[in-house]
């Protein structure tokens, strides 16, 4: 394989990896990802991140190149969620999340305020992502998954967040949605609390477009042997 085509591999290979940061403060995140983040092209922020540091989190990854999911899962009145969303759409984030049990017309005003935001700031606007059933999740009603899928293509969101076990039937349902999968682990790894995990390579056989993955390697004994596994695995699997 020329030096090349293996460059164009690596990219591709990182843009499909999420390193999920869930600690409290942004100088522990930027060491995970010094120590753990080479494979990883995106970075996931989440309430506790983003609670800690505001807004200045997301600029010190962007500032670095990274590409931000920033997983906030918007949910509200359709109006108090439009005004988030601008303020968010303004930040540089690449995705930004809103539950899809919101319903139609609460993601139609997330997704214009994203639109907005990112308009006014001289920006791309990040990709609405819907999140249909979270991976902690495993009594959801079969015809839930359906639903907030339904409830994403109508709100005009690029894409959703479900289960591995949810990716197949949600491409047949909306072949054109981007599917983000969380819950990634390796083979013998604890579930933590996703109850509906998967492996990677599990994961992009299913149709996973974006994988995040959080304790597998942030947790793990050897994190960046932990974080080659992933690359590895997702490289044997596409």
């Amino acid at each position: 394989m020329t030096d090349e085509l293996t460059a164009d591999r690596s990219t591709g290979l990182r843009d499909r990896l999420a390193l999920a940061l869930d600690v409290g403060d942004l100088e522990a995140a930027q060491v995970l990802v010094r120590r753990a983040g080479l494979c990883f092209g995106v970075v996931k922020i989440g309430f506790e991140l983003f609670i800690a540091g505001g807004p200045a989190v997301v600029a010190a990854f962007t500032a670095e190149d990274r590409k931000v999911f920033l997983d906030l899962k918007l949910h509200d009145i359709p109006t108090t969620v439009g005004r988030a969303a601008r303020v968010l759409g303004a930040l540089g984030a690449t995705y930004v999340t809103l539950h899809a049990q919101g319903g139609v017309a609460m993601l139609r005003a997330g997704v214009d305020g994203l639109m907005t935001g990112a308009d006014q700031a001289g920006l791309a606007p990040p990709s609405a992502i819907a999140v249909t059933v979270l991976t902690s999740d495993d009594g959801a009603p079969p015809h839930i998954l359906g639903k907030r899928v339904a409830n994403a293509l109508d709100g005009g969101c690029a894409g959703i967040v479900c289960s591995a076990s949810d990716v197949r039937e949600a491409k047949l349902l909306a072949p054109r949605l981007f599917a983000v999968v969380p819950g990634i682990r390796l083979s013998g790894n604890d579930t933590h609390d996703h109850a509906r995990s998967s492996t990677p390579d599990e994961a992009v056989i299913a149709g996973a477009d974006l994988l995040v993955v959080g304790r597998a390697v942030t947790a793990a004994p050897d994190r960046l042997a932990a974080a080659a596994a992933v690359a590895d695995a997702v490289l044997a699997a596409s």
